[in-house]
């Protein structure tokens, strides 16, 4: 279970507050590697402006599903880009 962070709106008051990119993406990577039904050892984690970007690769579909969840438990719904690759 990963802990929601409650804002309004999350990303862009999280980032009036004093909260940096490096904060955001280092939040969203701990809890993607903290998951333990997610192998997240090939997701990079970046980020362009208000939103969050999921890229790499993941063996199975429901797992580009559960990283996007995560990534959204943290920076809120509408935030995160997946663009996550199954292989």
């Amino acid at each position: 279970m990963v802990p929601r962070f409650h804002s309004s709106p999350p990303h862009e008051e999280a980032r009036m507050k004093g909260h940096n990119t490096a904060a955001i993406r280092a939040s969203v990577e701990s809890a993607l590697h903290a998951a333990a039904d997610l192998d997240a050892t090939e997701i990079i984690v970046s980020t362009i402006g208000p939103s969050v970007i999921l890229e790499g690769f993941v063996s199975q579909w429901g797992d580009s599903e559960r990283a996007l969840a995560i990534a959204e438990d943290i920076v809120g719904s509408g935030y995160v880009h997946c663009r996550l690759l199954v292989r």
